[in-house]
């Protein structure tokens, strides 16, 4: 049964070339005819019902594939008028008899009428809209794709569900690049179907006068009946059709079914319903109005207006009520902070310092408080469960408190006691990342986001539609706050990385490997050199979950002799995998590679000295580097992926410290780093100038 349903198209597509090519009799032709109708109509009612446009990605081929079936109908049936003097099925001459009502002229105004309607304005409109449905989801895509990074940076979702949001991203530019095509079709298709009737109508009459000797009233009685017939068939579906793709193509992403949704704003505005009953009344007013009919509707609008208006007051009462119940329950602060440092033992807590703090204005509590709705806790932890599971470590709690010293708006992060980003949020706005090519401007206080330095704006939430539809990515003020948060705990997090937690680590790994601890620490490597060991590692990136590979590869090390800087390169390579899955997309790696002169360069200007090997290369150099360097990152940029040079193991130490202090977000890779599996795309060249 499944073989079958996967053929199912094919054989599908195959019926509809012979049905232009084999003479198909009358009673098969009806049974084509019924079931194009009655596809047109799964097809309306599926578009109808689905909750966003992907749902029916198939929409764009299936359009083709119907088109292209009722022209095959259209073939056939022309066949059968033409050579069976008008006979072309039931079905045709229903739809004729029907709809003629032996009145020729009328029939064909009602005919004109469905297709203009068809081709000027349901035709005409899909096709716009997609036309910049397509340019905005491209426009967009960098956009998002930054969004994703920030959600995936700030613990909101995971590297799955990233990796998922992503190609929903690629499959929505190519449903809506696809529709855009398929709306020429949908267009085509309303201008062949007149293109036939004429033939039908014209050829039949040449061929009724001409081959059978019939007169012109005979003529015209026996082929407009079924050119008429014959034209509705094909266009009441073929409206059908383009009634779907308008629908698909405007239909915007929400929680329900078109039904759902209008019912549901239609129900949320009851002074509209109450003001169209006035105004009906008043029409009745006008002589020649059917009253009846116009004070029934009336009434109908304003009952349906004050029931809906007295339920939402009802729940706007429950509301307040809860609320109110929710704040006379609120615990009592307990003691004042003078009372609370008269006990000389608690002003030591006043002497310590937090690993991770913020401290925000006035204006920021609703975002963090929880009695007040704020999420900033609940995302505080979703993050450090996500960082753990990726990174290797459990990052410590982070201190939240409001500050006076603060403007309202503003926060500050600190690490260890100190301050090391601060921002400004407005909390009644949105933030708006200002994509590459924007459709449109949109109005907004700009600024620089935080996190990533993008250019934005913040813009009012009435202005929120009209930014994404212009191609720009909206954010709301805690996931601004929250993703500066985790970008900045991310760049700072190998100095968390204390004593404490290093032995606990080993206390997780001796679970499973007691022997390797014991042989490793405190033997070959002090618990300090492996903390020094595991910040290198975490300060470019390096997950360190993996204890168990790195406590072996110390090991195999402890024979020639304990460097730091060796044993940490010989672990990355022995952690090349974690490395390239966290760099590598699709099985592709894209670097930037240095010149082999300027390698050759690099090393022989490596240089020794009490702090350590050092580059020791003139300024004009270094600056030709860093020019090419940020060149090449914004190409970087526009695919959303972090930059990454790649260069050979005997410098590849050294090279990043010295690139750390211009550009920290840039990595640098050996060739012995990266898994053999993996093709590299050399994105751009840094060449000795």
């Amino acid at each position: 049964m499944k073989r079958i349903l996967n053929n199912a198209v094919a054989a599908f597509v195959i019926v509809i070339v012979l049905l232009m090519i084999i003479p198909m009799p009358p009673f098969l032709l009806d049974v084509m005819i019924i079931i194009n109708i009655s596809l047109s109509m799964i097809i309306l009612l599926i578009s109808m019902n689905i909750k966003e446009p992907l749902e029916f990605s198939i929409f764009p081929s299936l359009l083709l594939i119907t088109t292209l079936f009722r022209l095959g109908i259209n073939v056939s049936s022309t066949k059968n008028i033409l050579t069976n003097q008008g006979s072309a099925g039931q079905v045709i001459k229903s739809f004729g008899d029907f709809v003629l009502q032996g009145n020729v002229i009328v029939g064909f105004i009602i005919f004109m009428i469905i297709v203009l309607v068809q081709f000027i304005v349901i035709t005409k409109g899909a096709e716009r809209v997609a036309e910049v449905a397509a340019r905005f989801t491209l426009d967009a895509m960098p956009g998002k794709q930054m969004a994703i990074d920030a959600d995936l940076s700030s613990g909101l979702i995971t590297e799955q569900e990233a990796r998922t949001r992503r190609t929903k991203i690629q499959r929505e530019a190519d449903f809506y690049g696809a529709m855009d095509g398929a709306t020429k079709i949908v267009k085509g298709d309303a201008v062949m179907s007149l293109i036939i009737t004429f033939i039908n109508l014209i050829g039949g009459s040449a061929i009724g006068m001409l081959q059978s000797g019939m007169g012109f009233s005979e003529v015209l009685s026996v082929y407009s009946i079924a050119t008429v017939g014959d034209g509705l068939v094909s266009q009441i579906p073929a409206l059908l059709i383009s009634t779907s793709t308008g629908m698909i193509v405007t239909r915007a992403v929400s929680e329900g079914s078109l039904n759902q949704d209008v019912s549901k704003q239609f129900l949320a505005q009851p002074k509209a319903m109450m003001m169209t009953g006035g105004v009906l009344l008043i029409l009745m007013l006008v002589p020649g109005m059917p009253k009846i009919q116009m004070a029934f509707l009336a009434a109908l609008f304003l009952l349906a207006g004050y029931q809906i208006s007295r339920k939402m007051q009802e729940q706007a009462v429950l509301e307040e009520a809860a609320e109110r119940q929710a704040a006379d329950t609120e615990a009592a602060i307990p003691a004042t902070e003078e009372e609370y440092y008269r006990d000389i033992n608690n002003i030591y807590n006043l002497i310590g310092v937090e690993p991770i703090e913020m401290e925000f204005g006035y204006s920021l509590i609703p975002l963090v408080d929880e009695s007040s709705g704020g999420k900033m806790i609940n995302r505080i932890v979703i993050f450090r469960r996500q960082y753990a599971q990726e990174m290797g470590f459990v990052i410590p709690s982070v201190r939240l408190r409001d500050s006076s010293s603060l403007n309202t708006n503003q926060y500050i992060i600190k690490i260890k006691g100190e301050e090391v980003a601060r921002g400004e949020i407005l909390v009644d706005h949105y933030l708006a990342l200002e994509p590459a090519s924007p459709a449109g401007e949109i109005d907004g206080i700009e600024t620089i986001e935080p996190a990533y330095g993008i250019p934005s704006k913040w813009i009012l939430p009435e202005n929120k539609e009209m930014a994404e539809i212009y191609g720009y990515t909206v954010i709301d003020p805690l996931s601004v706050m929250l993703t500066h948060l985790s970008e900045t705990i991310r760049q700072h997090a190998y100095e968390l990385l204390s004593r404490q937690e290093v032995s606990l680590l080993l206390e997780n790994v001796k679970k499973t490997s007691a022997e390797l601890v014991d042989e490793v620490v405190p033997g070959i490597i002090s618990h300090g050199n492996l903390q020094k060991l595991l910040v290198n590692l975490l300060k470019e990136g390096i997950p360190i979950k993996d204890m168990e590979s790195i406590l072996e590869t110390i090991a195999d090390a402890s024979g020639a002799g304990l460097d730091i800087t060796g044993v940490t390169e010989n672990i990355r390579a022995a952690l090349k995998r974690t490395i390239t899955r966290k760099f590598c997309e699709g099985g592709q790696m894209r670097v930037i590679t240095l010149d082999a002169e300027l390698e050759k360069l690099l090393v022989t200007s490596m240089t020794k000295s009490d702090q350590g090997v050092y580059l020791a290369v003139s300024p004009d150099i270094m600056q030709s580097m860093l020019t090419q360097i940020g060149e090449q990152m914004k190409k970087f940029q526009e695919l959303s992926q972090d930059t990454v040079i790649l260069t050979s193991q005997v410098i590849r130490p050294y090279l990043y410290r010295m690139l750390e202090q211009f550009y920290p977000s840039v990595y640098v890779l050996a060739f012995n780093e990266i898994a053999d599996n993996i093709q590299i795309q050399a994105v751009g060249n840094i060449r000795k100038e």
